[in-house]
Order: C-alpha cells, then structure tokens, then sequence
C-alpha cells in the first residue's frame, strides 16, 4: 500500500503534512508534486503531495480524494524556497506551495500554424493612420511565430486587427515548424559606465557563486542594456535568467525589446495569461526551451532547470510585495533562490529603497554599480518647484498653477506631448456637508466616498457606490460641498482651459478592461492625443521621446500620509515621473506644485539628488529605530464583530509579551492593539499589532511561537501575519 505526504491548503502549524493513502485507482496517476484533493476535518481540500512514508502507527488514516493535477511544475529547489517561506513570512506549507505553483494549469493543443510578417518599411509607413494595424504589423515582423491568440495579446489589439492584415496579405500564416529567426541582432554600443557595470556582473557569473548587485542609476541611463548583456553571458553559460518587472511596466514595448534580441527563447508569465497560455509557458521553462522569463512578482518562482541570473527592474517598488498570504516580498525570494542556485541577483532602480541602498555600502552584501548619466549624455529635465500658497494671492483659482498653463501652452504649440501626474482618481476626494459637517462615508468601509465625474460617490476598497445627494442624509441641507481633486477633475480642468487640445486619462477607472492599458499608450505615443493624464500606472517605465513636459498637480498627497515611509514615497514618485520628460532630443522641463516647497524630499528630488535624501531620510530613520535599523511584523485581526476581533488582537498582546519575556528579548516592542489605518472594509473590523525589534530572527519566533498556541482559538476572526509591510 503506498501513503503520500501532503501539505493542505489551510491553515495548520507552520510545516504541517499529514499522511493519506493513495487508492490503487490512483496509484499510476500520482508523482511528487502533484496537486490532489483530500477529505479534511469534514471537508475537501486541496494539497501538494511532498513525498511517499509510512504514516505514524496510531494515524487514521484516509484516501486521496482525486488528482487535480499530475504535473504542477514542482521541483526540489522549489520545495527548498517554500520551506523557506514557511520560516521566512510564517505561513504553512500548503501555503507557500499552492503560492508557487500558481493556479492549476490545462495543457492545450499545439497551434498547427503561425504567423509570419510579408511587408517592407514602405508598406508599413502607409499603416499610420492604422496605427493598432502598424504596431501590430511591427511586432509580426519582430516575432516570427507567433499564433494569432499571441500577437493580438502582445499588441494589445483585437482578432478582427490581427485577421485584417491576413486579408490584406500583410501577414501570412505558415506551419508551426516553418519558421526560423535569422534577423540580425543590434547590440548598441554601450557607454563606459555601462561597460564597467557588464563587466563587473560577468565576472560574478563565472564564478558560479552567489551574489548580489545593486544597479543604481538615473532615469534614462540604460539600465535595461545592462541586463540584456548580462542576459546575453548567462545564455552563453547555457543557464537561465529570470527578469521581474512591474506589472504595469510589462508593455509590449518592453516585451518588444526582449524578443527583438533573445526571439522565441523569451517566456512570458503574468496575470494576463490564460491557464493553458502559463501552462505552455511553464513547460517550454522547464524544458530549457526558453531561457529567459520575463514577467511580474509571481514569475520569480519560474521552473528553470538551471537559474544563473535574475533582474529585478525598478526594485523599490512595493507592486513586489504579495499582499495575500504568503505576504512575501520577491526581492528577498530572489536572493534566497540565488543562494540556493548560485546565481547572480541584479537590482535596478533610480531610486532604490533605502533598504537596498543600505545593504549596498561599504561592506554590506550587495555590490554597488552606478550609472550617473543619461544615454547620449542627454541632460536630465530641469525641475521647477512651484508654492501653491503664492497662487491664490495672485488670484489664481485654477488646480493648475500659471507657471504651468504658460509651460503647457508653449509646449502644445510646439506640438510636444506632455504627462500630467497626480497619484488619485476621481472628481474630488471627498464630500461633505457644510451645514452639519457630515462626510459621505461608505457604509461598508470606515473611508470617504470618492466623487466621480458621473456624479456617483464610489468607494475604491469595496466598489459600493450610491449617487451624490441633492441634500444631507443627516440634516437634510442642500449646501452640499466636495473638496480634493482627482484626475478626472485635472481632465476636466486641462479641457476648460485648452479645449482643442487631446487627452486621454490612464488610470484604474480607464484601464479595466484587458489591453486597455495597452491601448491608451499605443493612442498617445502614436500622436492621437497631446497631453496623459494619469495617475502613479504613468510614473514608471514610460520610454516616449517626445514628452518634454511633466507637471505635478499635487506633490503632498503622499507627503502627508501617516505612514513612515511617506518621505521616501514621494521622493520616489516624484524622481520617477520627472524621468519621463526629456528622454528625445528636446530638453525635459518638470513643474512640481505643492504647498509645502521646503521639505527635504521635494528638494531632493529637484535637484535629482537621491544620496542626499538618503543621508537625510536615514537619519530619522535610526533617531526613530524605524527600517532598515529595525524589522517589523504587522499582524492584523479582522472579523465581523468588532468586541470578537478586539478580544483576539488583546489575547495576542498578553501571549506576545509573555513569549517575549521567556525568550529574554528585552529589544523587542509590541505596539499596540489599536485600530488599523481604515478600521472598517467590506464590512469587517480591523485591529493590529505592531512587533518592533532589530533583529528579525527574534520578533519572527515569538510570533511563530504565539501562532502555534493559538490554533483555531479565535474562529470569528482571520489573523494575518506580514513580516516586513511596506
């Protein structure tokens, strides 16, 4: 009789497994890794089998279920990591497993046939006012091969563009195995800060050792070039690289540049896949057949048989920390993957989190490489700080302060494209009676409701939304007022005050349908508006030469956010949309409007100065023992009745300073219970704690330690655990 190991996907102790008995029905169906489905506890569950062992004499023992899935992409390196993580960020096996191996995945058919490009540049020239047909055309051209379903997702257009250029004979459709890739690559020549960092990264690799890189450099310095010739050695050791990037930043420009020089050994994987497109993707990973992975967070836990490399691209940003359990971040699971391969890690960023930076000094375990240049030595945009307050003493009432109408106006008449940045959608960000003061709050969520420009209040946590009232629910008066601004109202304002000019808005009001991020990019860098209006989705990764003016609506919105890092935000925000301005010929121009133009990280970022908000930003850092001169654990309690998940966060505080005294960790602090930052969503309280201490080993025990005690003791309310929040 063979028994399997398997780690469920509930919440059990830490490294939990429990032993069932593999039916003979099912005996030729089951492997290590494979994802089945057990009875537990009066239910049926899934779980991932991790080896074969006699169970425990006294276990009652139970038969698996079915197989889900025979083949979950599992490996024994991948286990190593979601043991791991399991200690790292105190989630259960199961967990961290299911985390890996994603959803389950559906082999599909191979395509019969692909498609191939039968154009010239003439032909493709007379496409421009086709533009959805020309980027598609040119993506054709640049990826010989691809299927139907594949270039109508990497350009971000229809079936019915993709078959319009097959009957016009503009692409041709071929068998499967008909199609090579001999265009020429072209490498640019590199500058010599770029040649240093290369080099620097190539001797590591041919180690064969661990380590770590932090690829410090300006916006628009080349930083992708960098990774690409790194890529390009560790191909040449016949090894694999994994490169992260934003999600949003994985446009088909960016895909673009990968395939244009690595062709069909490039892997995508992101959110945007179908199961049977990630299953594709995973096996030609796992064979070796594609070398390189290109995707978002959950791509760091690709299956490559021999990882030599992996880039993580605009390191700082927090879209790499999982906000669902296990809360982990993939710059640590690079590192750890890296350790366990003996692989390189790179981390890229014009403004690395001040973590990373740390780690980079003297001494520390990262190398620092430094880029301070931009390509062609194109000087970066000049940053104009403008004071608000001075704005209404000059009888200025416009969102829009005269120093940028006159900078917009000199620029559309120059026919140069502009971005206009402010990091909240919406009309206005809140509204309110004038008479009694009443705020018109979500019912379901302890947050204001936003007003949009169809005159509906809508909550972003919930998606509850009601129409704005005529008079107060509470009074019943009608001097009802909204305050803020959102980017529908810098949309409505850039119209009044230009109304020939085009704009289109990206943010998460625009951008809900698939592609439609895609779209709006592809509509403004191909001329169909002037100005982009957007919220931080425009901040980062934009790569459009002819933006020459960038405009902040409001640099304080993050500023003044209770939340420690706040400074870092916008400094980080601030540094990365200026980076989009003046990446062409044309000199970049920045005006940034705020009411607080003296704060360190305003001037900092107006100078392009980071080492100087570093120096500044770590000194309250270590005067407040905040990161990186301490680590934290924020363990949030959540339930529908408030008194159940107050006794819960209380039950945990006494359990917490109780483990803390016998473990005689006298540094560690436990802050708290109190109300979390929104005390309501969707219709649940929410309490936290706090643990504080300076080594991360120690305040990770005693939360490990109160987490086994509690069990099940509080079924009413959910208890999540984040080492390290951001």
């Amino acid at each position: 009789m063979l028994y399997a190991e398997v780690a469920v996907n509930v919440p059990v102790r830490l490294n939990q497994t429990f032993h069932y008995r593999v039916p003979e029905a099912l005996a030729q169906q089951v492997q290590k890794y494979s994802r089945v489905e057990v009875p537990f506890a009066n239910r049926v569950v899934q779980g991932f089998i991790v080896g074969f062992s006699a169970p425990p004499a006294t276990a009652k023992i139970k038969d698996i279920k079915r197989v889900v899935e025979k083949e979950t992409f599992l490996n024994d390196e991948l286990l190593t990591t979601a043991r791991w993580l399991v200690e790292r960020y105190l989630c259960s096996l199961g967990d961290a497993l299911q985390c890996i191996a994603g959803p389950p995945g559906v082999k599909r058919k191979s395509p019969e046939t692909v498609l191939i490009a039968q154009v010239d540049q003439v032909t493709l020239k007379g496409l421009s006012k086709a533009p959805k047909q020309k980027e598609a055309l040119e993506l054709a051209m640049l990826n010989p091969g691809l299927t139907k379903n594949q270039l109508s997702q990497l350009a971000g257009v229809s079936l019915s563009v993709v078959n319009a250029l097959l009957a016009k004979g503009y692409l041709k459709e071929v068998p499967v195995h008909g199609v090579t890739n001999d265009a020429p690559v072209d490498w640019p020549k590199l500058t010599l800060e770029q040649v240093s960092a290369v080099q620097q990264v190539k001797e590591a690799l041919n180690t064969k050792q661990p380590s770590a890189w932090l690829l410090y450099g300006v916006t628009g310095s080349g930083k992708t070039e960098v990774y690409l010739r790194t890529i390009k050695e560790v191909l040449r050791q016949q090894r694999q690289a994994i490169v992260l990037v934003p999600e949003i930043s994985l446009t088909p420009q960016m895909v673009e540049r990968f395939r244009s020089r690595f062709g069909d050994k490039v892997a995508l994987l992101h959110s945007g896949l179908s199961q049977g497109e990630r299953y594709a993707e995973k096996e030609r990973i796992k064979s070796g057949e594609a070398a390189v992975v290109l995707g978002a967070r959950s791509a760091i836990f690709a299956p490559t048989p021999d990882l030599g490399l992996i880039i993580i691209d605009e390191e700082h940003e927090t879209s790499y920390k999982q906000e669902e359990t296990p809360k982990y971040h993939a710059r640590e699971v690079a590192l750890q993957r890296a350790a366990q391969c003996k692989a390189a890690v790179i981390l890229g960023s014009a403004t690395p989190a001040l973590e990373s930076f740390c780690r980079a000094r003297p001494g520390g375990p990262y190398k620092l490489l430094t880029l301070t240049k931009r390509i062609e030595d194109r000087a970066l945009p000049s940053i104009q700080i403008v004071d608000l307050r001075q704005e209404l003493s000059l009888g200025n009432r416009s969102i829009f302060s005269l120093t940028l109408q006159r900078a917009l106006a000199r620029r559309l008449a120059n026919q140069e494209k502009c971005i206009l940045f402010l990091n909240r959608r919406g009309l206005a960000s809140i509204v309110v009676c004038r008479q009694c003061g009443q705020v018109m709050k979500c019912p379901r969520c302890d947050i204001s409701l936003t007003l949009h420009s169809d005159g509906w209040l809508k909550c972003h946590y919930c998606s509850h939304q009601t129409r704005s009232p005529a008079s107060c629910p509470h009074c019943s008066s009608r001097i009802i007022r909204s305050f803020g601004i959102g980017t529908q109202r810098v949309e409505e304002e850039m119209k009044r005050l230009f109304p020939s000019c085009q704009v289109l808005r990206m943010d998460a009001d625009t951008t809900t349908r698939k592609g439609s991020h895609e779209e709006l990019l592809d509509a403004f860098i191909h001329g169909e508006a002037q100005v982009l209006i957007g919220t931080q989705m425009i901040a980062k990764g934009l790569d459009i030469p002819q933006v020459t003016l960038v405009g902040v609506i409001s640099a304080d919105i993050t500023l003044h956010m209770p939340d420690f890092r706040a400074a870092e935000r916008t400094f980080q925000l601030l540094t990365q949309v200026a980076g989009r301005a003046g990446r062409g010929k044309t000199p970049g121009e920045v005006i940034i409007q705020t009411y607080d133009p003296a704060h360190f990280s305003i001037k900092a970022a107006q100078k392009h100065d980071y080492l100087k908000f570093y120096q500044q930003e770590m000194i309250t850092r270590q005067a407040l023992q905040y990161p990186p001169f301490s680590h934290l654990i924020r363990v949030l309690f959540s339930g529908i009745n408030e008194a159940d998940v107050m006794a819960a966060a209380q039950w945990w505080q006494d359990q917490l300073a109780a483990a803390k005294q016998a473990a005689g960790f006298s540094q560690v602090e436990i802050l708290g219970p109190a109300p979390a930052g929104i005390p309501k969503i969707k219709d649940r309280y929410r309490w936290q704690l706090i643990i504080k201490g300076t080594m991360s080993k120690e305040i990770r025990n005693i939360a490990a330690k109160v987490l086994e005690q509690a069990g099940l003791r509080f079924k009413q309310v959910a208890v999540s655990i984040d080492v390290d929040p951001i």
